[in-house]
């Protein structure tokens, strides 16, 4: 028996061994399917993961005038989250395509010597996001000031309700679906995000109680940004 279980092990390594080196270098793809995509009462807590992702995902995809089926697919294909919001808003205020640098970051360059050719200036990404490039802080924290920014310039937060939000621990999944909620009830973002956090409600209660139809979610988006005239372009 371990003569045969020692047999297919070479086997399969002389098969793996034989294989061309791009299929070797395929990157992993990463599952982000969510088995409970809806609110049950029974298990409030269940779906908060998918209401979480798909939120910023419909966020993403507003405020970059993106595909959201395509975002989605390039985090399944392993493209990380963080570049994601480091690419597009790069490119949104720099020329280059979100392509182009993607492709960049995926030869194992770091963010720090794709983004020093450029010489981005803080008219151009902000205050925040030029503050977080100059100081060389990580792939997360750039991300976190892309979202940061992106809450500016939309006027969606100012800077001190922004900054505090943010010392209370909020991620930005957390950030933007308290503020969708909050747009819809009136209440404060800090107010709702601390209701989850401190177990007090979950973000489907939330949704549910707000009536937020997530597979309406960019509409959602679009309308409060619609709503309060928002959208860069029209200012």
């Amino acid at each position: 028996m371990r003569q045969i279980a020692c047999h297919s092990f070479h086997l399969s390594l002389l098969i793996l061994l034989m294989l061309p080196m791009p299929a070797l270098a395929i990157p992993a793809i990463t599952c982000h399917c969510f088995k409970d995509r809806s609110f049950d009462a029974g298990r409030p807590a269940a779906a908060d993961p998918y209401f979480l992702a798909t939120t910023q995902n419909s966020f993403f995809a507003t405020v970059f005038n993106a595909d959201k089926k395509t975002i989605v697919m390039k985090k399944q294909q392993g493209t990380s989250p963080d570049d994601l919001w480091i690419a597009y808003w790069v490119a949104s205020g720099s020329g280059e395509s979100p392509e182009t640098l993607l492709q960049s970051r995926q030869k194992n360059k770091s963010w720090e010597d794709i983004l020093t050719p450029l010489r981005l200036t803080a008219k151009t990404t902000g205050n925040h996001f030029t503050n977080a490039v100059n100081t060389k802080l990580s792939s997360a924290r750039l991300a976190e000031a892309v979202v940061d920014e992106l809450f500016l310039r939309y006027q969606l937060q100012s800077e001190a309700e922004l900054a505090a939000v943010r010392q209370t621990g909020a991620t930005s999944q957390e950030l933007i679906i308290s503020t969708v909620i909050a747009a819809k009830t009136g209440q404060p973002v800090r107010q709702i995000y601390l209701e989850v956090k401190g177990g007090l409600n979950t973000w489907g209660y939330l949704l549910q109680r707000a009536k937020i139809d997530t597979k309406n979610m960019q509409r959602e988006i679009s309308a409060i940004l619609t709503l309060k005239n928002l959208h860069p372009s029209e200012k």
